[in-house]
């Protein structure tokens, strides 16, 4: 039976949800569209708006791999805390980061719309400059995005940058240091895998994060998001139902993965595409020293992957019970 909001909810709340439900929509079609008024103005009297912005996309090109284009009265706008109250989201320090260093920071789990590194890292709503003053963060998104046109000025505007070496390199080999670069590092295939109480991770033979703090020197730092896995349902995909089968071919193809997610919705509780209120705390960890090594042998990867992979599971059972864990779930590397 579908349960209907009550006409007396608080208009906070009100906002609160359309906050959210313009967010799932800026990355659910926006790009999309974007692409479609690029194309369709180019058929009617206002052409020239998409030949200028055509010019200054030749000359911005290579923007995003330069550390993007922040802009921080948008990251700072007023709408990210009803988004951030939606949930509710926080964000916990553990350990001091040096400004004078740049950090690679490993965050997990990806979720279905990764919507704890978004609002933590892309906006100032839960106040990450006040828990590290001095720190710049940026968050790595699909290289495909940053050629869409128009929707990468909005997307750069937040702290997002390429997922690929040119990007991360240009960030940290930063002297003057403050820079937490941050991947994802499940990504889209940990997405398939996201659902209520799981604490399944794609992370055992991800190795290429830990190649690039070893030749920049940066400390790693892992950052685990309790109940971001929370906040929506899949359609049953297990691995070896025709759904997954579909799922990872499409994700082969278009290296994209499709998460067949529904939660609450916007005028009712019981089935739409809205999160449900579910709360995600962000624990980020102490970073962890690596020595610079410009061409570091396998065998170095190995060694510094698995001391990575030893202190998340520390960091996720020191802080598991706080945040609704049962005392015997672990983490599921795979």
């Amino acid at each position: 039976m579908v349960k209907f909001a009550p006409l007396s909810v608080p208009w906070e709340r009100r906002v609160q949800t359309f906050v959210v439900l313009q967010w799932i929509f800026s990355f659910a079609v926006l790009a999309q569209i974007c692409i479609a008024v690029f194309i369709g103005l180019l058929f009617t009297r206002f052409w020239i708006f998409s030949v200028l912005y055509a010019v200054w996309w030749y000359l911005d090109l290579s923007k995003p791999w330069q550390g993007g284009r922040r802009i921080e009265a948008l990251r700072r706008c007023v709408i990210w805390r009803y988004m951030k109250d939606y949930f509710p989201i926080s964000l916990v320090k553990t350990a001091y980061l040096d400004p004078s260093r740049n950090y690679l920071a490993g965050f997990h789990p990806h979720g279905v719309l990764a919507t704890g590194a978004f609002t933590n890292l892309c906006t100032e709503s839960t106040g990450f400059s006040s828990l590290f003053p001095g720190i710049r963060p940026h968050l790595m998104m699909l290289n495909l995005w940053f050629w869409t046109p128009f929707f990468r000025e909005y997307i750069m505007s937040g702290g997002l940058v390429p997922v690929d070496k040119e990007s991360a390199a240009h960030i940290l080999s930063r002297k003057e240091g403050g820079n937490l670069m941050a991947i994802i590092v499940g990504g889209v295939q940990e997405a398939l895998d996201a659902s209520p109480g799981g604490c399944k991770l794609v992370l055992r033979n991800r190795k290429g994060f830990i190649r690039l703090a070893l030749t920049h020197g940066a400390a790693l730092v892992p950052i685990f998001s309790f109940g971001e896995n929370d906040i929506f349902k899949q359609v049953e995909n297990s691995p070896g139902s025709w759904v997954r089968w579909f799922q990872d071919r499409l994700q082969k193809i278009i290296r994209v993965s499709i998460p067949l997610f529904y939660g609450c919705g916007v005028f009712q509780d019981s089935f739409g595409l809205m999160p449900y209120r579910r709360p995600i705390t962000t624990v980020v960890g102490k970073p962890i020293e690596v020595q610079k090594t410009p061409h570091p042998s396998q065998e170095e990867v190995d060694r510094l992957h698995q001391r990575y992979m030893q202190e998340l599971e520390n960091l996720f059972e020191a802080h598991k019970l706080k945040y609704n864990v049962p005392r015997d779930q672990h983490l599921e590397i795979c």
